[in-house]
């Protein structure tokens, strides 16, 4: 069964040649607790931040088990199935937030 690992961060303009989840096929996932752990990571690494443009096309997301990274709504239904879900309060929304794993 395919279940959420973490928070991740997809940016589609940066080159890299490192490993990248499956259907991923160009840019840099970048993995962390909280997405805003990822934000400080690829700070750190090159300088540069999503907040400002900076980066180019990016979006958050997760890593499952299965080394795919998914967006917030196809997150939620993988979570949900696996019934990784916590029971805060939330919206009506069905899109994932590291929050409502852990």
């Amino acid at each position: 069964m395919e279940y959420i690992l973490c928070a991740a961060i997809w940016y589609k303009d940066l080159e890299s040649q490192n490993f990248l989840p499956v259907n991923c096929e160009s840019g840099v996932v970048v993995c962390g607790w909280r997405h805003s752990n990822c934000i400080a990571v690829l700070n750190a690494l090159n300088g540069k931040r999503s907040v400002t443009g900076e980066v180019g096309d990016y979006t958050q997301g997760f890593l499952t088990n299965k080394n795919r990274f998914v967006d917030r709504k196809e997150g939620w239904a993988i979570a949900e199935k696996a019934n990784q879900i916590n029971d805060r309060e939330r919206g009506s929304a069905l899109t994932l937030y590291s929050e409502d794993l852990y």
